[in-house]
């Protein structure tokens, strides 16, 4: 399964975002002075480069080479509905993304690790595809075999309950619910979906 593979605390520092799940104290830490010898700031970015920021910071977050996020975009500019809010939600019901929303996981990652190992059932059936996509009403829980596994066990102990307002979960069981596709709004990812969209329709 291809992923990014470089460095992953350079690339949170350039979006200024916990990416990857790496510790905001010292990664994220700004200095009161531009980069460089002698300080310099950084130049005034163009509409493009705007544009591709948000592109490329959407793609690191979710953990998707530009292959598949072009392929969801394309798959969202044909559904009914607002292509940048429909992106979102595609990317949102992605089971990678949903086991790590649900705490099973600490980063998207992991969760990808998680699902391709076949640690996750979906509506009963094992499912090793960290793209597969879920439906309202899917229900997604750990399988029998990894519910003893000391990484997942912690995890879930960590979890807030009920975080998501899509998504339900109940630890005891390690059984989660996705009940609808998520507003815009609800998504906590602080990414400019306009931009992507005017970048893609160029």
């Amino acid at each position: 399964m291809a992923r990014y593979r470089g460095p992953r605390a350079r690339v949170a520092r350039r979006y200024n975002e916990p990416i990857f799940g790496l510790s905001v104290s010292k990664v994220l830490q700004r200095k009161n002075y531009g980069p460089g010898q002698h300080g310099r700031g950084r130049k005034r970015r163009s509409q493009f480069a705007l544009q591709l920021f948000e592109k490329q910071k959407a793609k690191y977050t979710y953990g998707l080479l530009e292959r598949q996020f072009y392929n969801l975009f394309e798959k969202a500019a044909k559904s009914k509905g607002v292509t940048g809010e429909v992106m979102f939600q595609r990317l949102e019901a992605r089971l990678d993304n949903t086991v790590y929303r649900l705490g099973i996981a600490s980063t998207r990652r992991e969760a990808r690790q998680i699902t391709s190992h076949r640690h996750i059932v979906v509506n009963g059936k094992s499912v090793n595809i960290p793209s597969y996509t879920l439906k309202p009403g899917d229900i997604v829980a750990v399988a029998e075999k990894a519910k003893k596994m000391h990484l997942i066990c912690t995890n879930v102990t960590n979890n807030p309950s009920n975080k998501y307002s899509w998504l339900e979960w109940d630890a005891s069981l390690m059984v989660g619910k996705f009940v609808a596709f998520p507003q815009r709004t609800e998504i906590p990812e602080k990414i400019n979906e306009r931009s992507i969209v005017e970048l893609y329709s160029k």
